[in-house]
């Protein structure tokens, strides 16, 4: 552990050499308040440039799929699902789920947990909305699920980037230099009116997100909940650097790792996609024969 941690001193005093004067600079603890709020807006402002500028901003639609790695308490893997996963921003979201086995009784899904039916699972949000789709037909989220889709919204890092960093409220400050994966990041914080803070990695290499952690109030439980995201092998897609492997832990325990194949941006997705009706229109029975 002492050749460890000396490791990693002296790679951030390498990291420190390497980078003299922006280093000494930027100590978070000589800045003063609004030059710490300056420093962090102007590298949130290289990170959406180095994600696509205009097309990561403006961007309607996301399709993505890949696999989705089940955890067991333990951390053991125990295995994977098949994931197709669409937005239509800023709060529609359909994710697809074809389940061929697993040793868990629930899945891990992107917005929550769902006991394990088999087959294709398809859950919908839309707004402050929901259905799901399994082998016993379309029923309705209960309003827990909507409740904590519209957190998780709230926590997501590309809706802060998007749509949330010009909200009352928000304040900003420059959190200093660190080390991840033994890369230099620079350390962002984001507070909002609501108190989530969010703490972003930034690369100092190419500027893109290396992690986020989100800090927040759990409505349910009342006690502080801590949502960490590792972001990876980023690939541009339709001219927006996406990471195709994406890792959430929640107060130390890991929920899902996400492998996705391909993205891509704006796809046309049909105007009822996103709804109870499109749900309806699937066959449970036609799914689970697709799946066979």
């Amino acid at each position: 552990m002492r050749l460890k941690n000396s490791c990693l001193v002296v790679a951030v005093a390498l990291a420190i050499v390497l980078f003299p004067s922006r280093a000494a600079a930027q100590n978070p603890d000589t800045l003063l308040p609004e030059e710490s709020t300056a420093l962090a807006k102007k590298l949130i402002g290289q990170m959406i440039d180095a994600l696509g500028g205009p097309a990561f901003l403006h961007a309607r639609q996301m399709q993505c799929a890949g696999r989705l790695a089940q955890f067991e308490h333990s951390g053991n893997l125990s295995g994977y699902t098949i994931l197709r996963n669409y937005w239509q921003f800023p709060d529609k979201n359909r994710a697809e789920y074809i389940v061929k086995g697993s040793k868990l009784g629930v899945l891990s899904v992107l917005f929550g947990s769902i006991p394990i039916k088999g087959g294709t699972i398809i859950q919908v949000y839309s707004g402050n909305e929901g259905w799901t789709l399994d082998r016993g037909g379309v029923s309705a989220l209960p309003p827990d699920a909507i409740a904590q889709f519209q957190e998780q919204l709230k926590r997501s890092v590309d809706h802060l980037l998007r749509y949330r960093l010009g909200e009352h409220g928000m304040s900003f400050r420059y959190g200093g230099l660190d080390l991840i994966d033994m890369l230099p990041v620079d350390w962002v914080e984001i507070t909002d009116s609501d108190e989530r803070q969010f703490r972003l990695a930034i690369r100092r290499d190419n500027h893109l997100l290396a992690r986020s952690v989100v800090t927040s109030l759990d409505p349910t439980t009342h006690g502080v909940t801590e949502d960490l995201t590792l972001f990876a092998n980023y690939h541009a897609q339709d001219g927006i650097q996406t990471p195709l492997q994406v890792t959430r832990q929640r107060d130390g325990r890991r929920l899902f790792q996400i492998f996705y194949d391909s993205c891509s941006y704006d796809p046309n997705l049909p105007p009822d996609f996103f709804t109870k009706e499109a749900l309806e229109k699937r066959s449970p029975q036609s799914d689970s024969r697709k799946d066979e």
